[in-house]
């Protein structure tokens, strides 16, 4: 019999880098074969197209799968057993697995579903890594951005703890194996010692807390843990398993893929994403764009106030230049005043950058 594969499940809230750290592992594999699942919440795959430009031996196009029909933890069945499945009867074999769940799911659904016969007989959860983002945990949310805690709030502060985002921030940590305490270079020593200290209460004991920045995490740290996760499940019980109950859902979030003409300019996809921000209950916003006259791909991320873009890789040939950005909001969120309100700032930037 082959030695079952380990494989590393890496959760985390919308934004915290979980994307960040695995490119960086990636460029890091040092002859290790990684297959890659990239469970995508939004409309379109976007972390996996991200991912697919890290120009690695690592990370070959056939070995990252992308699952994007929702939540991980809500379609094991459909989508994640089939998925293992034909990992487990390539001819070449990966040497590690690294599942990327949704910002969205909960982690202990996807850790019992190594349980089923035709994945544990080939696979083991090597360890579960929670990756936090460091500044938005210390302002008091998980999303980064405060106006989207004062909406979960606004009926009573005192249900603060019962919030869907605090329930699934606690479900994380009380999965996780190993925690990475990330963005920790824009804290200070003393706030690192204070979230370490925080997040070490909401652990179970001999958890480990480490901080990091930009993803830079060596792969002996992340990989090689060796919890058989799937055998200790019941240690790691959900929210709503100490509440008596058995399901969960999604319904407070909202998710889609907006289709935007070609953009005149960096400077104009800026400005409409920033004034989308800040107009409506958007938690993150990511996908990529085309600009004329510009032969590569504008990779965007936003992420409360923080928002980044970069060039991430020249447009293949056999592909169309196009836009399109995937929206991921709290419930509520009106999702054709979202679209108005982008297609009309680069309205404006087109009429703008004609009359110039």
């Amino acid at each position: 019999m082959q030695p079952r594969i380990p494989a590393t499940v890496i959760t985390g809230f919308l934004g915290a880098g979980k994307t960040t750290i695995i490119r960086h592992l990636l460029q890091q594999a040092q002859g290790r074969r990684i297959a890659l699942i990239v469970n995508e919440f939004g409309d379109v795959g976007i972390d996996g197209a991200l991912l697919k430009g890290c120009n690695d031996e690592a990370c070959r196009p056939g070995d990252i799968v992308e699952l994007a029909n929702g939540c991980i933890c809500c379609t094991v069945a459909d989508d994640f057993i089939p998925t293992m499945t034909a990992l487990l009867e390539r001819p070449e074999r990966p040497d590690h697995i690294i599942i990327e769940t949704s910002g969205l799911a909960l982690p202990q659904p996807l850790i019992r579903a190594f349980n089923w016969p035709q994945v544990k007989a080939g696979v083991t959860v090597d360890g579960v890594v929670a990756v936090v983002d460091g500044p938005a945990v210390l302002a008091g949310q998980f999303a980064a951005d405060p106006r989207k805690v004062e909406i979960l709030r606004k009926a009573d502060v005192n249900l603060d703890h019962e919030s869907p985002l605090h329930e699934l921030f606690e479900d994380q940590l009380r999965a996780a194996d190993l925690v990475i305490l990330h963005k920790a270079d824009l804290l200070s020593v003393a706030q690192v010692e204070e979230l370490t200290t925080r997040l070490q209460r909401e652990v179970r004991d001999g958890v480990r807390i480490i901080p990091a920045s930009r993803g830079e995490i060596a792969p002996q740290v992340l990989l090689g843990l060796g919890a058989a996760a799937e055998d200790d499940i019941d240690n790691r019980p959900t929210h709503h398993e100490l509440a008596g109950e058995a399901d969960h859902d999604h319904d407070e979030f909202v998710s889609f893929a907006a289709d935007l003409p070609a953009l005149p300019s960096r400077e104009a996809l800026q400005a409409a994403v920033e004034e989308t921000l800040r107009s409506h209950p958007v938690l993150r916003l990511k996908g990529f764009a085309a600009l004329r006259g510009k032969p590569a791909r504008l990779a965007v991320q936003a992420v409360g106030p923080r928002l980044e873009m970069w060039f991430d890789r020249p447009w293949r040939a056999d592909e169309e230049p196009h836009t399109q950005l995937v929206v991921i909001g709290l419930k509520g969120m009106d999702e054709q005043a979202v679209r108005a309100q982008l297609r009309a700032a680069l309205d404006a930037a087109h009429t703008t950058a004609a009359e110039g």
